[in-house]
């Protein structure tokens, strides 16, 4: 398949606090006292703050992807990863300190709220202006100025001066005009974030079309639900060096999971200070395949949660119970043993998750040990992290990936009417 974008060891590279303070006298004054070995009269850092005068900050550290056309990659790290800094390079805003980009198509951005708008101009002539900048044809914008109109839903406004719109209606006009003029590569930053609930959908459901009809999507976003529902591949940046690339469920999975004990067991002894409090310590926690922990845990397996613990209170109407969520946090169940009326002692709970339940993924327990119905005695979350793999399929079988939380195996009848 057609490569649409190749990125090939790329940096960026910049010098802190030296050059580039907005107007060419100011840069004057500062290479000037460099020059006479003088305190910079603008520099935005103290001297004290730099190590040395040539201070440096890596944005982006030898980057390498490629980008299939019709795919739709997203792009998620945590603030200062240098999500923006590559997006600026693709869009050919700025140029990398080294490396190339190689870019088979047209490219429409939208990096932030105005790019590309000018503020005395009504937004029907940005529209025309935007058209002329992506090398449309005044036909072409012509052909699609009602229909960009009509999806930025500011008719009554399109002849007013864009400096009087709110940043709702800048970016409605501002995605409408990039996702129409049929641009072969889309670079959207996070943007969406400005508008309102119903406009973000409708987005995303244009983005969904414009990769459906073969063209290629770069979506940056701290929205992950979003990410894992527009994109079928995603990079995850750090420090400006990738640090996770592929399936987008898998990349978006590893960045939230990030931080957690991935593993499918733990254990404490008694001399351990085992967590708890003067209700109840806990001894175990487990998911497994039938109490084999070390099993690797699939589609088609039949799982057990298991808790041991110390019950510390006497004569109580006690119980466990878990949320299991996905590493992203949504719930998924919940499940909780049938109340007992018990005493101090120690006690195992086992709960049995049949197979075919769960997709892929992966997943995390919020463990509650109550009393009273409603009187949560101890908690712990996410101990536990583990991850559902696929099975092996038969041959002839649907072999891509299934959307969903949850994939049951159902009952289906089929006959002829």
């Amino acid at each position: 398949m057609t490569i649409a974008i190749s990125v090939e060891n790329i940096s960026k590279e910049y010098r802190l606090g030296t050059i580039n303070h907005g107007t060419l006298a100011h840069d004057l004054q500062s290479w000037w006292a460099r020059v006479r070995g003088k305190e910079d009269p603008n520099a935005s850092l103290h001297a004290s703050e730099l190590a040395t005068e040539n201070a440096h900050f890596l944005a982006l550290d030898d980057v390498s992807f490629q980008v299939r056309q019709g795919d739709v990659l997203g792009v998620i790290g945590n603030n200062g990863a240098g999500k923006s800094t590559l997006l600026k390079i693709l869009s050919q805003v700025t140029a990398p300190t080294s490396g190339s980009v190689r870019l088979n198509g047209r490219i429409a951005s939208l990096l932030e709220v105005g790019t590309g708008f000018h503020p005395e101009l009504t937004g029907r002539e940005n529209v025309f202006l935007n058209g002329a900048i992506l090398g449309m044809r005044k036909a072409e914008i012509q052909a699609k100025f009602d229909e960009i109109v009509a999806f930025a839903e500011i008719e009554k406004f399109i002849d007013t001066p864009v400096k009087r719109y709110s940043s709702g209606m800048y970016v409605r006009l501002a995605f409408a005009v990039a996702a129409h003029l049929e641009p072969e590569i889309l670079i959207l930053d996070e943007v969406l974030a400005v508008g309102d609930a119903q406009f973000q959908k409708k987005c995303l459901g244009k983005m969904k079309e414009t990769g459906s009809q073969g063209r290629t999507v770069i979506f940056v976003s701290h929205n992950l639900a979003a990410v894992k529902s527009l994109c079928n591949s995603a990079i995850s940046l750090s420090k400006g060096k990738i640090v996770r690339a592929g399936p987008v469920a898998s990349v978006v999975d590893e960045y939230l999971g990030h931080g957690f004990q991935s593993t499918n067991e733990l254990t404490w002894a008694d001399d351990e200070s085992p967590p708890g409090n003067e209700n109840v310590k806990v001894h175990k926690i487990m998911v497994s395949a039938q109490g084999n922990p070390q099993a690797v845990l699939t589609v088609a397996t039949a799982l057990q949660v298991e808790l041991s613990y110390s019950l510390l209170l006497d004569d109580v109407l006690f119980y466990a119970s878990f949320h299991l969520r996905t590493i992203s946090g949504e719930c998924i169940f919940v499940s909780a043993q049938a109340p007992k009326q018990v005493g101090k002692g120690r006690y195992n709970s086992t709960c049995h998750i049949p197979p075919n339940l769960l997709n892929t993924g992966t997943y995390t327990l919020h463990i509650y040990f109550v009393r009273d119905a409603n009187v949560v005695l101890f908690e712990m979350e996410n101990p536990l992290v583990f991850e559902i793999q696929d099975e092996q399929r038969a041959a002839g079988s649907w072999m891509g990936e299934y959307p969903g939380a949850v994939r049951p195996q159902l009952q289906w009848d089929f006959s002829r009417a």
